[in-house]
């Protein structure tokens, strides 16, 4: 898509300015797998866009999932850890029970990698990186580089509360968001994310039914799928952009604008609040979304990781070696 070119040097400056800023963000490189694994990023391409042929909505759920890992204690592969047993992993945790889909598909791209490089050298928290990275391309969104070299985590993260719940207000969000060190610019370009995708009717109905601030003919059109009265149709689906569900570009912010987003969440990104100008200028300049989108999604995938000696390299993905 011509609408998504974007500049090579300001990504490649904001790699290097990620990489330069802490000792442990030191350690992650673009090449750190070329004598242990040169095949990786081929692999797990491949690997993506096999999973995207045989259902599109998949790419959405891999960039969601690495929001979820990277937001809860750093981009650690803590939300691939599944309970055994005593002990508890992240993926039945209220915020991601239901919600988060996809850990089959990183398991298969874990099995292919490994194959590929003959021995388990690459963690499961970079697969999950690389691979969001591509779902993102795949769709018709911007490729950029990601540094790699992460470790898996030998425990589950705790800091849940760090989501964005569907329903959070506007300074809740600006708030969650800064306190990882993100500007509001770059909290908005992330929730581009959401041109692709859907919802369940349960994280919406409040909003179909109950706010104001929402097109009436949109809301109508989803009232059937999603009845009023619950758990009646909890699970039904509908797209987060109404325009184009499996594509990624910038139409997500004009739906914004139209009243037409589905979540509470980013309606209250263009709602007379101080993010208004930034979702314009997205839904006009689509240049400028798709390079703000990529610098903030390296930016999240360097999140605090674990580096050198901490964690592991798992074996398996859903528990710890």
């Amino acid at each position: 898509m011509a609408g998504f070119t974007h500049s090579t040097f300001s990504l490649v400056f904001l790699i290097i300015l990620i990489t330069i800023s802490s000792p442990v963000s030191a350690q992650l490189s673009v090449s750190f797998y070329a004598s242990t694994c040169p095949s990786v990023f081929n692999t797990v391409r491949a690997a993506v866009r096999s999973a995207l042929n045989r259902e599109p909505r998949m790419g959405a759920s891999l960039i969601r999932m690495l929001f979820h890992d990277c937001f809860v204690n750093g981009c650690d592969g803590g939300i691939l850890l599944k309970d055994s047993g005593s002990f508890v992993g992240e993926q039945n945790t209220p915020a991601n029970q239901n919600s988060v889909r996809g850990y089959e598909v990183i398991d298969n791209i874990k099995t292919q990698v490994d194959s590929a490089c003959g021995s388990s050298v690459v963690s499961c928290a970079d697969i999950l990186v690389i691979a969001a990275r591509d779902s993102v391309a795949e769709l018709g969104g911007p490729s950029y580089s990601v540094p790699v070299g992460r470790r898996d985590a030998r425990a589950p993260g705790t800091s849940l509360g760090d989501l964005v719940a569907p329903s959070e207000d506007l300074p809740s969000i600006l708030s969650k968001f800064n306190r990882k060190g993100f500007t509001p610019r770059e909290v908005v370009a992330l929730s581009g994310a959401h041109t692709v995708g859907q919802a369940r009717c349960v994280q919406f109905r409040d909003r179909i039914y109950n706010e104001t601030n929402i097109d009436a003919s949109f809301a109508n059109s989803l009232k059937a799928n999603c009845p009023r009265v619950k758990p009646n149709g909890d699970n039904n689906l509908a797209p987060l952009d109404p325009q184009s569900p499996n594509r990624f570009g910038n139409n997500y912010f004009q739906a914004l604008i139209n009243k037409r987003a589905l979540l509470h969440s980013d309606q209250v990104l263009f709602n007379g609040g101080s993010t208004d100008s930034i979702v314009t200028m997205y839904s006009n300049d689509p240049s400028a979304f798709s390079t703000d989108f990529a610098n903030a999604m390296i930016k999240m995938s360097s999140l605090s990781p674990l580096t050198g000696t901490q964690g592991e390299i798992r074996v398996n993905c859903g528990r710890i070696n």
